[in-house]
């Protein structure tokens, strides 16, 4: 069921409302899951119903992301302030410290959430915040192209290339391994997400200097890389590891930057295993 919460915030400006759109299915234990940067929760569509058998599965589209309207002007869109704004939607639906899943930009803000003492274990699938700068410089470079192109091509076109193979590649192969397993409906979707998204400019912006240092001592974490990701690369995995010493590290064979799709048994069992 899609939904829209709503509820205040704290920043400098003074307390202002904020909405954000989720999906919720199952029962169980919560499960919240975070997408990442220029995507929206359908991202998710291929894992949700594995989940859904076991977990509470609360989906969320970010602030300035799918349906989620932008934050109020003013508000940064920096790694503190989003994981602050998530921890209160968590609040409104009375989610106690729930498991967070997140992917990329929403791995890098579930292990925030962790770090806060907000969930009760974090996984991360290919969170990014583990780059060096070079690294950084090329992931951004990557997802502007992939903005770009979404801006430029007419929905026709978007509609007639995500009915062939080929033509989902073309869209999609930067962050899927297996391009052709995704619905044409679902590439079209996504690639109008990327291209109406308001929020992906501020956050890459406040991204450039995003960097996770920080070991979350106090609650389990798991990190799982793609052996197929095109945009963070998979050595940075390792880095998680010498962050997060205590982190169980996790590759996932095959897969791309949004493993979900390429996998989605695997990625269920993963996530299943790592909130048990």
């Amino acid at each position: 069921m899609t939904a829209t919460a709503s509820f205040r915030i704290d920043t400098p400006a003074g307390s202002r409302e904020v909405s954000a759109v989720h999906e919720r299915h199952g029962s169980g234990e919560p499960v919240v899951l975070l997408h990442g940067i220029g995507h929206h929760l359908q991202a998710w569509e291929p894992v949700t119903g594995i989940l859904a058998a076991e977990r509470d599965v609360v989906a969320v589209d970010l602030p300035g992301f799918g349906a989620s309207p932008a934050l109020p002007d003013g508000v940064p869109y920096d790694l503190p302030t989003v994981a602050r704004t998530l921890g209160k939607l968590c609040e409104t639906l009375g989610l106690d410290r729930p498991h967070v899943v997140g992917n990329s930009l929403g791995g890098l803000l579930a292990l925030e959430l962790g770090r806060q003492g907000l969930a009760r274990t974090v996984t991360a699938l290919s969170p990014a915040g583990f780059w060096s700068e070079g690294e950084r410089r090329y992931a951004f470079g990557t997802l502007r192209a992939m903005r770009q192109a979404a801006l430029a091509m007419p929905l026709p076109v978007v509609e007639r290339a995500a009915r062939t193979a080929a033509g989902r590649a073309a869209l999609t192969s930067t962050i899927y391994a297996r391009p052709a397993r995704r619905p044409a409906a679902a590439v079209v979707a996504e690639t109008l997400a990327l291209r109406d998204c308001t929020g992906f400019e501020p956050t890459l912006a406040a991204g450039r200097d995003a960097l996770f240092t920080h070991d979350v001592p106090d609650v389990p974490v798991t990190v799982a890389w793609g052996s197929r990701d095109r945009i963070l690369l998979r050595r940075q995995g390792v880095r998680a590891k010498q962050v997060i010493p205590k982190a169980r590290l996790i590759r996932l064979p095959g897969c791309g930057h949004v493993p979900m799709n390429d996998d989605p048994a695997l990625v269920a069992r993963v996530i299943l295993d790592a909130t048990r």
